[in-house]
């Protein structure tokens, strides 16, 4: 079943936009943390929405682990660290189920002093396990722990979100 069109999640990109530049309106530059390929994927969009409407700095980052198994294989970021320092950092991911990928995906900054670490995800789920607040949602969806969300941002003429 389809929950989002193409359409509906561009609105979705446009409206977390301008929230994290309310949020953030003092800032001249914001770090969006995309974990693995999809939130990636979704910082990209955002970043380019932000854009459209702001001459607030981007900057992208990524985070890679195994939502598997994310101490046995690492987290790891592909910036330095200097570059978080004193900055606003948003992590962002396509969906946020239990909270788990969301929590090992803050490691890499409990040893960094950034200004503030914020969320950003296109679909919230309410089956939390770990202490995750997420700041931007695009749709919070009340699922059963069985559904299986699947969210397809590569081409985003074609974008969809899915509960299986």
């Amino acid at each position: 079943m389809k929950v989002l069109d193409a359409k509906q999640i561009e609105q979705k990109i446009k409206r977390l936009a301008i929230e994290i530049l309310e949020h953030n309106y003092t800032e001249k530059k914001l770090i969006l943390v995309g974990i693995n390929n999809n939130g990636l994927n979704f910082a990209k969009l955002i970043q380019s929405a932000v854009n459209k409407i702001s001459e607030t700095e981007i900057q992208l980052a990524n985070i890679t682990l195994n939502p598997a198994k994310p101490t046995k294989d690492g987290v790891e970021i592909n910036l330095p660290e200097s570059d978080f320092r004193n900055n606003v950092v948003i992590i962002v991911d396509d969906v946020a189920n239990t909270g788990r990928t969301i929590f090992f995906a803050f490691k890499p900054f409990l040893d960094i002093i950034t200004k503030k670490v914020e969320v950003a995800v296109l679909v919230d789920r309410k089956h939390k396990s770990f202490p995750i607040k997420v700041d931007y949602v695009g749709l919070s969806l009340a699922t059963t722990l069985k559904d299986n969300i699947k969210v397809d941002l590569s081409v985003l003429q074609k974008a969809s979100v899915m509960l299986d």
